[in-house]
């Protein structure tokens, strides 16, 4: 697989990762456990070398399943974990809110190094801004990290413009994480501009739109029990019904390069930016194969506008999280 480099210091991953926290339960029931290690294991098998999580998923739970199917391969992957929610290090419960402060970081740093069975954490993302700690101190903590070897490199996520520069200015970030598709296109008015103008790579996660570009979700879909998507407003079934106009575009593109929607989404992506790294989730074997086969597919000039012509301009229903979700967003 094609491999794209994330920031200036030599952050060298496949074009496509693994979102890994469908795992956790987010879409519903994770599924088996062994089951999600063969999956992981078949995409290093495949050529992915970036697989993401979180202390978040589970919590803790995430992290641990990755370190398994990994410990064996450590050395051909890039491990990316998260910050910044108040959790207990200890009983796993949630503050429900935010923490960032220095103090807090390095512990859990060395926690996650422990559930992921490594000896660092080659990216290390601020999930969430936290207003009540400067920027700049967070920054500064994960500098520390990196300078004591635990870190590799430092990542912020649903970070507002000011913020990516300030945290820049004193430890580079080596990628911005936030949700990018062809289903929210957003970020393209500040976030690209201002990343290719700092060398940030960027990793957009919910790459598929939390499923709904794989033509597999339409208004009649009913979610699971405990599935994230039961709550979010663009996934109502009045906003899918409205919302299924987009998908269609993606679909009539598909069949004519003969490939599935999912894969036309991520080659649009991948075709944005040569720094942009989809990190595409999902807990089923085929979907996973499915996913990456985007990588081998090939949009002319003529799809791409076509997309483009048919998207860029579509107003979606509905908003992409729930409101109190929302707040914790470019900050």
């Amino acid at each position: 697989m094609e491999h794209r480099t994330l920031g200036q210091h030599g952050l060298k991953v496949s074009a496509l990762g693994l979102g890994c926290m469908s795992f956790a339960g987010a879409y519903g029931p994770g599924g088996d456990r062994q089951d999600a290690i063969a999956l992981i294991r078949a995409a290093v098998d495949r050529g992915v070398t970036l697989f993401d999580t979180a202390e978040a998923y589970g919590p803790f739970t995430n992290e641990a399943l990755v370190g398994e199917a990994l410990e064996p391969v450590r050395d051909r992957v890039v491990i990316a974990t998260k910050f910044g929610f108040d959790i207990d290090l200890e009983t796993g419960a949630r503050g429900g809110g935010v923490n960032s402060r220095p103090e807090h970081i390095k512990a859990v740093a060395d926690a996650a190094l422990k559930r992921l069975r490594t000896d660092r954490i080659d990216l290390f993302y601020q999930h969430r801004v936290d207003p009540s700690v400067p920027i700049e101190d967070v920054a500064g903590a994960v500098k520390e990290l990196i300078a004591a070897g635990k870190v590799g490199h430092f990542g912020l996520s649903e970070a507002a413009p000011d913020t990516i520069r300030r945290a820049h200015a004193v430890q580079p970030v080596a990628a911005l994480q936030s949700e990018y598709s062809l289903f929210w296109r957003e970020p393209e008015q500040e976030l690209l501009p201002l990343v290719e103008e700092l060398g940030i790579g960027f990793v957009p996660f919910s790459p598929l739109g939390a499923g709904f570009l794989t033509g597999q979700v339409d208004e009649n879909t009913v979610f699971a029990p405990g599935d994230f998507r039961n709550h979010v407003p663009r996934f109502s079934r009045e906003a899918r019904k409205a919302n299924m106009a987009l998908v269609e575009v993606v679909k009539r593109v598909a069949r004519r390069r003969a490939a599935a929607p999912a894969q036309v989404a991520l080659t649009w992506l991948l075709a944005q930016r040569p720094w942009i790294v989809p990190i595409p989730g999902t807990s089923n074997m085929g979907r996973m194969e499915e996913n990456l086969g985007a990588a081998d597919l090939m949009l002319t000039r003529d799809d791409l506008a076509e997309i483009d012509a048919g998207t860029g301009g579509f107003a979606v229903r509905g908003e992409r999280l729930p409101e109190q979700m929302l707040k914790m967003t470019r900050r």
